[in-house]
């Protein structure tokens, strides 16, 4: 709060301060466990909006380039897919911060 003074009052204002909610990238690893086809279906049935096309390219990223981020949002959620991916035997790269 501000303190703003007229002649005979004193009138508080309220100052805003608006943060954003913290946001996170969950990142798939390569490894030499999970086939492609088990990769893509976690990936389908865990991350909402994915589809397989999608689903496929990543999983052809990861296996490529060792690493893809999978999704980006809100640090809760990106948490919550971390586990389930995690649960389903896939390699987790630990949670960054967008």
């Amino acid at each position: 709060m501000t303190f703003s003074q007229s002649s005979s009052s004193t009138l508080l204002e309220r100052v805003k301060d608006t943060q954003r909610y913290p946001e996170a990238r969950v990142i798939v690893l390569n490894d030499e466990v999970n086939t492609f086809e088990h990769v893509a279906n976690c990936l389908v049935k865990i991350i909402p909006a994915m589809n397989e096309a999608r689903a496929w390219k990543l999983a052809n990223k990861i296996d490529k380039e060792g690493s893809a981020e999978v999704w980006c949002g809100p640090l809760e959620q990106a948490e919550l897919y971390h586990m389930q991916l995690s649960n389903e035997g896939l390699t987790m790269a630990p949670i960054e911060r967008c």
